[in-house]
C-alpha cells in the first residue's frame, strides 16, 4: 500500500477549507440585509428602524473571534442544509454577535424576510430559533479590520451621539458584521447596533 504524506493531506484540509471560505463569501455576496427605515443620519450615526427579525441563534464561549468562528460555522451548516432534509436557506446580512455573561457570545444569523417559522426543519443540538422584536437601533459604522480595541472606541462614540440625541440604551452593544470570518479582510464596514428605549 502507498503511503500518503501528511503535506499531501494538510494541503488536501487545506484547499477543502479554502473552497468552503469561498463558497461562503459568494453566498455572502449575493446575501440581502433586512428592509430598515432610517429615522434619523448623521455623518456615521444613524437611527433605524426594523422590523421583527426571525434568527437563528447560537451562545458559543471564548473570545470574540473564536466565538464568532464556531457560531458561523455551525449555522452556516444549518443554512446550507447540512445534517437535515430542508432545502438551502438564501444568507440574510449582517451577523450579528452580543456579549452575554460567563466569557460567551451570542451569535445570529437574519433569517431572510418572508419564511415561515413554522416552515423551518427543527435546528440541531446549540441552535435554537427567536424572533427580535421590531424596534430601533442607533448605528455607528465600524470600517478596518474589527479588533476588539476598535469596538470599544466605537461603542464609546455611539453611546455619547445616543446621550446627545436625547435616547437612551435600552439593550447592549451588538456588533453586526457584513464580511464572513471564513474571508480575510472586510468588504463592506461593520457597524455597532444599540438598541433605543421607546
Amino acid at each position: 500500500m502507498a503511503k500518503i504524506g501528511w503535506g499531501k493531506i494538510l494541503a488536501g484540509v487545506a484547499t477543502a477549507a479554502a473552497a468552503g471560505a469561498a463558497y461562503v463569501y459568494f453566498k455572502q455576496r449575493a446575501a440581502r440585509a433586512p428592509i430598515y427605515e432610517t429615522l434619523a443620519s448623521e455623518g456615521g450615526f444613524e437611527i433605524r428602524r426594523y422590523p421583527a427579525l426571525l434568527v437563528l441563534e447560537t451562545a458559543q464561549y471564548g473570545t470574540r473571534d473564536r466565538a464568532l468562528g464556531n457560531g458561523f460555522g455551525l449555522l452556516a451548516d444549518y443554512m446550507f442544509g447540512e445534517g437535515r432534509d430542508g432545502e438551502e436557506i438564501p444568507i440574510a446580512m449582517p451577523v450579528l454577535a452580543e456579549a452575554l455573561p460567563g466569557d460567551a457570545w451570542r451569535i445570529r444569523f437574519l433569517l431572510p424576510q418572508g419564511i415561515d417559522r413554522d416552515g423551518l426543519d427543527p435546528p440541531g443540538p446549540g441552535i435554537s430559533i427567536a424572533e427580535i422584536p421590531a424596534r430601533e437601533v442607533a448605528v455607528i459604522a465600524v470600517p478596518g479590520k474589527p479588533t476588539d480595541r476598535l469596538f470599544a472606541a466605537k461603542a464609546g462614540e455611539l453611546g455619547r451621539w445616543i446621550a446627545a440625541q436625547g435616547r437612551k440604551p435600552a439593550g447592549e452593544v451588538e456588533h453586526a458584521y457584513y464580511n464572513s470570518p471564513l474571508k480575510p479582510g472586510t468588504t463592506l464596514p461593520n457597524e455597532l447596533f444599540v438598541p433605543l428605549a421607546a
